[in-house]
């Protein structure tokens, strides 16, 4: 016995769709002709007698919503013929002076409600030509329940300020609606700058900590090869340890950058792992002395990290280019800002300063909303500080 195949999710949701796109057509449709019913059988079209007329205008939503033209268009019919097509005295109705104005008037009132939420939805040139089109029937019907020329010109100019103020209304919304699109894009765009300036700070200060020590310990290698081997090998293995460590930093960045989602990511380097920093620069033959004072604490992630880089930076510039066998680290933990201090006695000329090193140390501390000094010491040497804020919810 074969199995009955049942409909997909898919195929309900089409069938759904379906029966309501008919059904919002079938409302739109039946709006002019229950309209005009009730407009030629009525027997006083004036009052309270006006509420099942005005109701029939939610019919005309589900279609307005979902197709705005051609609901404009069967709105802007109906009320046409509910002022002007129903003739006097069918059935005992009379659209005269006295009771007529009183449903074109809030017809008029649903038509532009329909045109002000058309200029919100529908670009201009479209709005604007349902605008002129409602309001053309409008003042088309205007002769037929206003007969005197005093009374059709205050009609024809109240109908036009009702409804340049319905299009205005809502051709303002719609320019909201595209400025906050385009501030949300720009937004966007702008976050998207700044990730690939902060990927770009943090490439370059991985590989030129690592290149940096590679460097000082291949010369280090190439110079005692022959009369100290097992110095050299000492030079190749940091070399070597310092390329792994490298290399699988890469590979962790360009593994968040393809958003993968397979082994888990190792986290990024904190201020604990300034020992381990401590411990490469010793290999590259300077000798840093790290100094923790003040209660520590966990730091928010961002806060770890770029305290980290900055100290990596300014040790990799002593390593690099002042000349001296050792520094020292200061981490001061005050009550509402981090403080680093990177301080030696070599040179004492303003390293980095057409490079990306100092730039990207002042880039770092400013978008932590901090404050940052490099320059040479008056005593001799070189000084890098740091004062980084600690959130309030960290302190």
């Amino acid at each position: 016995m074969s199995a009955v195949p049942t409909a997909g999710p898919e195929t309900v949701r089409s069938r759904r769709a379906v029966a309501v796109e008919a059904s919002a057509w079938c409302a739109g449709v039946a709006y002019p002709v229950l309209l005009f019913i009730a407009a030629a059988n009525e027997p006083e079209l004036t009052g309270a007698r006006l509420i099942p007329s005005a109701l029939l205008a939610v019919l005309i939503v589900p279609l307005l919503l979902r197709r705005p033209e051609p609901a404009l268009l069967l709105l802007v019919a109906g009320s046409f013929a509910a002022t002007v097509i129903a003739p006097p005295g069918a059935g005992s109705v009379t659209l005269d002076q006295g009771q007529g104005w009183q449903i074109a008037y809030l017809q008029a009132l649903f038509t532009d409600l329909a045109v002000g939420y058309l200029a919100a939805a529908r670009p201009r040139r479209w709005s604007v030509a349902a605008a002129v089109i409602a309001l053309a029937a409008q003042v088309g019907a205007v002769p037929y329940y206003r007969p005197g020329a005093d009374d059709t010109v205050s009609t024809v100019l109240t109908l036009i300020l009702a409804l340049v103020t319905a299009w205005l209304v809502g051709y303002s919304v719609a320019e909201r609606s595209r400025h906050a699109r385009a501030l949300r894009e720009q937004a966007a765009a702008q976050a998207v700058i700044a990730e690939r300036l902060r990927i770009a700070r943090e490439l370059h200060d991985m590989v030129a900590h690592s290149i940096g020590i590679i460097a000082i310990q291949a010369g280090v290698g190439r110079r005692v090869i022959e009369t100290q081997p097992a110095e050299a090998r000492n030079a190749l293995g940091a070399i070597e340890s310092t390329s792994r460590e490298t290399l699988s930093g890469l590979r962790r960045m360009l593994g968040a950058l393809r958003a993968s989602e397979g082994a888990p990511l190792d986290p990024a380097p904190g201020l604990a792992d300034l020992d381990r920093l401590v411990a490469a620069a010793r290999d590259a033959g300077v000798l840093v002395e790290l100094v923790r004072e003040g209660e520590q604490r966990a730091l928010p992630p961002e806060l770890e990290l770029s305290a980290y880089r900055i100290v990596q930076e300014a040790v990799t510039n002593v390593v690099r280019h002042a000349g001296v066998p050792d520094c020292r680290v200061c981490v001061v933990f005050g009550a509402g800002e981090l403080t680093l201090a990177v301080t030696d006695d070599g040179r004492g000329a303003a390293v980095g300063g057409e490079g990306y090193g100092l730039v990207g140390m002042r880039e770092r501390v400013s978008l932590l909303h901090g404050m940052f000094e490099a320059g040479p010491r008056p005593e001799g040497g070189f000084r890098v500080t740091a004062r980084l804020p600690i959130p309030v919810e960290a302190r």
